[in-house]
């Protein structure tokens, strides 16, 4: 854990720092703005459940959304996701957001394209653009994972202890967690 940060920031932190390969776990697709074919940094995405998943690479972003990974910020961004309370710009879905990467690189040229009359930009599209200038700096802060999140502790050094196991049950029972406090505790156990 870090103090002031979320897990996402951490592994954000963590995840570049690696000398190896780097495989994230996770149903969270703003993590895919970690995705580095160089480092390499990949995510095991299990939206469609860990036995389903899919390998998330630069190949992968590529074709499943038309832009880069360094560019999924800026497009989530535009998108928005409202598994995240991210509402995106009015009117500019996947693959209007994607159009306009391709064409303007990220989001400041974007914005700085809106604002000339002569550029490409649809009317409406340019429009909403300028009406959302302030919530996009704000979401573009939400959606970004930090990269400054030096973990302070480390919560699970050791094998747990049985009273770790028995508290780790409980909590899995307090809170209908299922099947996961048990994997979690087989796995650390």
């Amino acid at each position: 854990g870090a103090h002031g940060a979320e897990a996402d920031d951490v592994i954000g932190t963590l995840a570049p720092a690696w000398d190896g390969p780097v495989d994230v776990c996770t149903g969270d697709r703003d993590l895919f703005q970690l995705v580095d074919d160089e480092q390499p940094v990949r995510v095991l995405y299990t939206a469609r459940g860990v036995n389903n998943h899919d390998v998330v690479d630069g190949d992968w972003i590529r074709t499943k959304y038309a832009i880069g990974p360094e560019q999924y910020v800026d497009f989530a961004t535009m998108r928005g996701d409202t598994s995240d309370g991210i509402p995106g710009v009015a009117g500019i879905g996947e693959k209007t957001a994607a159009t306009l990467l391709t064409e303007f690189g990220d989001l400041d040229g974007i914005l700085a394209a809106a604002e000339d009359p002569s550029s490409s930009i649809k009317p409406r599209v340019r429009q909403n653009l300028l009406d959302s200038r302030e919530l996009i700096e704000r979401m573009r802060t939400v959606v970004r994972v930090r990269d400054d999140a030096v973990p302070t502790e480390v919560l699970l050094r050791e094998p747990l202890t049985d009273d770790q196991k028995a508290a780790v049950t409980a909590f899995g029972e307090q809170w209908s967690l299922g099947g996961v406090a048990e994997r979690l505790v087989t796995a650390l156990g």
